[in-house]
Formats: C-alpha cells, structure tokens, sequence
C-alpha cells in the first residue's frame, strides 16, 4: 500500500509539475503579446527595471481626426468593434514593417522603430508604414457603413528613453522631446495626410515625395519646419 500510495504522490506530482510548466508558459506568452520581445525576455529573466537610452529612432503619431462625432452616432458595442477592428489593422502593419506599435491613446495610435532593436533605416521603415496604415484605413472605411473619419500621421526622428513602469500592469513606453514633437507632428498636419519633422525629412527625402515646406506653431518649440508626404502612387520614388 505504502508503494502503491508513493506512485500515486509521485503521479500527482508530476502533474501538477506540468499544470505549473504551462501557467509559466501561458504567462511568459502574454508577457510577449504586451511588450516587445526583447523586453518580455528581460522581464522573464529577472530585470525588473528596465530604461534605456536611444540615440536615433523614429516615433509615429495617429490620431483619427473625426472620431468623437462617430463615437456619438453609434452604440458602445459598434465604437469598441470598429475602433479593434482599425488598431488591430495598424498591428499588423506594424508587423510587417518591424515596427514596435507602444500604445493606444483613446482614438490615437503610437509605434516607434529603431528600439529595442536598433536598425539603420528606421525613418524609412516609420514612413513605409504610414503609408500602408493609410491603405488599411482606406480599406477598414470601405467595410464600415458611415464611418467618416480621417487618419492623420506625424513622424520625427531624433533620441528618447524607454522603459517598463508598473508592477502589476506593465506598460512600456518613451519620454523625451522626440516623443513631443512627433505628437505635435500629428496635431499640426492635415486630416488625412502623413507630416514628418524636418529631422526625418532629411533622412527619406530620398526615398519618398513630399510637397513644399511647411511652417508649423509648436507649444514651446515656436515655429518649425515641416513636409506634407505626397499620397498615392506619388509617395515614393521607388515606385
């Protein structure tokens, strides 16, 4: 009885064993859905402050110019749905292009690229993106009966810092002027349009078409220059 009991013990040890190794698996894998991977592999092996300075990268803003006065016209349900069904889309491309989507802000949409992974060609890739989140948008509108809304995108390139904050509800984020002038970027543009910063003009000018200067009032920076990308098949020069 007494052998008998012990692979019993055994068995149920076992088993538990294996009910625990995949917990940690299933927690190990939202960790990763919530934060970039380099960062979840972090917070899996021990580092619980992470913050770290970046040099050069590329922060997008969108916002969804238009979206309140949707919001009133439709029931919760139908808001919640249609506003998944677009960030979900923007996932997506950000997949594609290695980018790092960072947040949702109410109807606004945040993603950086060159962190945590460092790569050269980050403003391009940042710009690329725009323009296939414009895309999708265009395609999400066609789907959606009375959703008259705009996309408007503002890009900047410059340095930032990131990290994890939080104990319980990790979030992952990026403070910095970079960060700023991306979002007025987007506040100053055109419904509809993606707007880059100076800083990044000068490093895709090469890759893309964009209309003429633009001058821009920012919240304590003054006035500063600005480029409006062409759209359609104008966008790029390598088209």
């Amino acid at each position: 009885r007494a052998m008998l009991q012990g692979f019993r013990d055994a068995d149920l040890i076992a088993s538990q064993n294996l009910e625990i190794e995949a917990e940690r698996r299933r927690a190990d894998a939202l960790l990763c859905d919530i934060l970039p991977a380099a960062i979840a592999d972090k917070l899996m092996h021990g580092n619980s402050q992470i913050a770290d300075g970046y040099a050069d990268v590329t922060v997008l803003f969108a916002d969804l110019a238009g979206f309140t006065g949707y919001s009133t016209t439709v029931s919760p349900r139908v808001l919640v749905r249609t506003l998944n069904r677009v960030f979900t889309g923007f996932d997506e491309v950000a997949e594609r292009h290695g980018v790092e989507k960072i947040k949702t802000i109410g109807d606004a949409y945040m993603a950086v690229c060159g962190l945590p992974n460092e790569v050269d060609d980050h403003p391009v890739r940042t710009v690329q993106m725009a323009i296939a989140m414009q895309q999708e948008f265009s395609a999400i509108c066609a789907e959606i009966p009375g959703f008259d809304v705009d996309l408007r995108i503002g890009i900047h390139t410059g340095p930032c810092v990131a990290g994890v904050i939080g104990r319980k509800r990790f979030l992952y984020d990026l403070w910095g002027g970079t960060v700023n002038l991306a979002s007025r970027m987007e506040s100053t543009g055109l419904d509809g349009r993606i707007q880059v910063s100076e800083a990044t003009f000068r490093r895709v000018q090469h890759a893309f078409h964009f209309g003429p200067a633009r001058q821009v009032s920012v919240k304590g920076r003054g006035v500063l220059t600005a480029y409006v990308l062409k759209t359609g098949e104008n966008a790029s020069l390598a088209a």
